[in-house]
């Protein structure tokens, strides 16, 4: 995570937002009277959405928890893909 000033962030906005989205860094951007911003990536925000809506819901969080509990003792399938033509 990184924090830099908002002149600072307004000066150098460009390289900035590079380090956002190239290096997939978080960055607060401190203004005055504690008024901050933080900027994530687009790519971040939505991960950040969907591992809310996944764990916002017990139903789905429990499902989840139970195929990784599957995943790591072995419990797995493995089945070959069958082509299906679109016409």
């Amino acid at each position: 995570m990184i924090a830099v000033k908002d002149t600072q962030f307004r000066n150098e906005m460009k390289s900035h937002m590079d380090l956002v989205t190239d290096d997939d860094e978080t960055m607060i951007v401190t203004r005055k009277e504690n008024k901050n911003v933080v900027i994530i990536s687009e790519e971040a925000y939505n991960n950040l959405l969907e591992n809310i809506h996944v764990m916002g819901s017990k139903a789905n969080y429990d499902w989840l928890m139970e195929s990784k509990k599957q995943l790591e003792s072995g419990q797995t399938t493995q089945r070959d893909l069958i082509e299906v033509s679109d016409e």
